[in-house]
Order: C-alpha cells, then structure tokens, then sequence
C-alpha cells in the first residue's frame, strides 16, 4: 500500500543503527548528520503465517512489509542536515523518534547531556516551526482569495488561525481537537507533527530487559502527554541482526533476557498505529500477508491484491486464521462449517485467510 514509516530523532541517538535492524538496505553509520534519508522496506513479523505453512505448504512466505526512512539527525535551530529534509518526514504517515537513553563519552552528545525528554521536545519544536511556516503561506493565499470573493475563504482562515494558535503555543498538532471539516482544510499540507508517533528509547545492553532512568522519564512524558514508546538497546539488535543461524539468534537473545528481537516490536507498533491489519491468500506458490487499513470491505481488500479482483468481485470465501489453528486443515474447517462466504459488505477482520471469487 505504499506506507512510510519516518525514522527521525537528535544525532548519535542510534537512528540508522536501528534502521539497519529492521530493513533490507543497511546505512553506514556515522557520529555526524549525513546529507540524505536512507530508504528501505522491512518485513512485518507475523507468526501466523509462518504456521499457516504448517497446514497449508507453499514455495515461499511472503510477509506484509512496510516503507522505512530514516532522515538524517535533526539538530535544534533547524541547523542540522536532517532539517533541510524535513520535507521527507512530510510524505510519511507515521513518526519512529528515537531517543538517546544511554550514556557513552566516546560518543558525544549535541546538547551537552543526555536528556530523552529534552530531545523530544527539540524535534517537537523543529516540527511545529515548520508546521507554522506552511500554515502562514496557506493563510496567505486564503486572505487573497477572500478579496475576490471566495466564498470559502472566511471559514478556511479561522481554521487555519486555530491551527496557527496551537502551534505558537508550542502544541502539536495532534493535541488540537477539531472536527472533521476542519481537519480537511489542511489536509493537503500533511503537517509534521499531525503524524502519530512511537517513541524508541535506545537504552545501553544492560538495560535491555527493564530500562532505565532516562526510558522511565520518557514513560512518564508518555503517559502525560499520550503517544506510545518501547525500549531497545540498538547495539544488540544489530548484533542480532547479523547473525544467520536460528539456533544463534535464539541463544544470543536468551543470554540477554529477551525472547525476539526488540525491533519486531518496534515493526508491529507502527503497523498497529498506523491501524493496520493483515488478512491471508494461501495455497499454491506462496503463501502470503496482505497489509490494509481496518474497516476495508472484501472487494477492497481483494483491489490490493489485484484491480481485477475488485473490478470483478463476487464473493470471500472466508476461515478464520484461529478455526485453521484449532482444527488444521481447510477441509476440516469447511466441515465444520467455518468457512464463510462473504458478500460486498464483508469488513475484513485481521487475520481472516480469504479465497476470492471473481469474474472479469
């Protein structure tokens, strides 16, 4: 579907090491802010579909999978490389900020300390001014418009006013409540800082398990100022990462205590906040995981698969992926009577496994 998770965050706060945990492009890691964004696609872990092929065997899992870029660090006063791409972070639909909660002299902080909460509140800050810069050139063009009598511009510019007022107030956008018309007068500007976001605290090895002092102060800002946050410790989800063995993966993180990796979570939080879910097509060459946004009907969900399969749609045959678990075949399912055929109006629930039915 063609969504973008936006990796952003201070300098050496461990942005592209976690980048190169989760994608399939890796990035060279530097103590300085680079020039360009880095762009990859990471696979969203699903366990249901690895047993799936247990029932049902295919050649090959493909899994949902979604956009990562990672912007270059940003830099209080707009001085850094990454605040001249901030125009990358406008196309994404989701923010991934990670904080820096460890401690390492080697490795230079910008602000002087490390301060997680500090730093959201710097990237905050740098968002919302330029967030403020679109909703000024917008209020522009409206107040030119309302002097050739454009009906619409007198409710546009109290709108965008609300917005700007917000801002000013050094609020982001998704604290501000409005109704549905309002929001559709900025729509087009995709504002920063309107994006959901999941906070990363990237804590130092020890820590990797239960955190520390500097992820229970983000907790705490979580908890006040709403947003979700997960702790990892990069270092070792790089680590990880570059191991080939199962059997090694599976060792290493029971060492540390852990019992995935951490940036799995990290995977599915931003799927989940991005309210997505996935729905199965099994049998013959592949079995595979389909990304949509919760509420699609069949034939939609059957457009993501091909523009054919809506265009012609007539009907879902319909099991559900825990009636497979608990009984182990389709045939078995069907027997059962727990396969269901759907209409147009099906809502596709997440981890339905759908047979379409067409006709072009």
């Amino acid at each position: 579907m063609g969504l973008k998770c936006g990796i952003v965050g201070l300098t050496n706060s461990g942005k592209t090491t976690m980048f190169n945990c989760i994608s399939n492009t890796k990035a060279a890691v530097t103590d300085f802010a680079t020039n360009k964004s880095n762009i990859g696609v990471c696979a969203v872990p699903d366990e249901r579909l690895t047993h799936i092929n247990t029932f049902i065997e295919a050649e090959k899992l493909v899994f949902a999978n979604l956009d990562v870029v990672d912007i270059p660090g940003l830099a209080k006063g707009g001085q850094g490389n990454g605040n001249s791409l901030l125009a990358d972070v406008r196309l994404c639909d989701a923010l991934i900020h990670v904080l820096r909660c460890f401690d390492n002299p080697a490795i230079p902080h910008d602000e002087g300390s490390v301060d997680p909460v500090r730093d959201i509140e710097i990237v905050n800050f740098e968002l919302q001014c330029k967030d403020l810069e679109q909703i000024d050139r917008k209020i522009t063009k409206v107040e030119k418009a309302a002097k050739i009598g454009d009906k619409n511009a007198k409710r546009d510019y109290e709108v965008l006013k609300k917005y700007k007022e917000h801002l000013e107030g050094f609020q982001n956008v998704s604290t501000l409540e409005v109704s549905d018309d309002e929001r559709a007068v900025v729509a087009d500007m995709m504002l920063l800082t309107e994006k959901p976001v999941l906070y990363v605290c990237n804590v130092n090895d020890d820590d990797a398990v239960n955190g520390n002092a500097y992820s229970n102060a983000v907790k705490k800002y979580v908890e006040e100022n709403g947003g979700q946050m997960l702790v990892i410790a990069a270092k070792i989800e790089s680590e990880i990462a570059e191991l080939d063995s199962e059997e090694d993966r599976e060792a290493f993180l029971s060492d540390v205590g852990l019992t995935e990796p951490a940036v799995n979570q990290v995977i599915r939080a931003a799927y989940k906040m991005l309210d997505l879910i996935s729905f199965f097509t099994v049998g013959g060459k592949e079995n595979r995981a389909w990304t949509i946004h919760r509420g699609m009907l069949a034939p939609q969900a059957a457009g993501v698969i091909h523009s054919d399969l809506e265009r012609g749609f007539i009907r879902a045959e319909v099991i559900k992926y825990e009636d497979l678990k608990a009984l182990g075949s389709e045939l078995k399912c069907k027997e059962a009577g727990k396969l269901h055929v759907e209409g147009k109006n099906y809502e596709v629930q997440d981890g339905d496994i759908l047979h379409i039915r067409f006709n072009v």
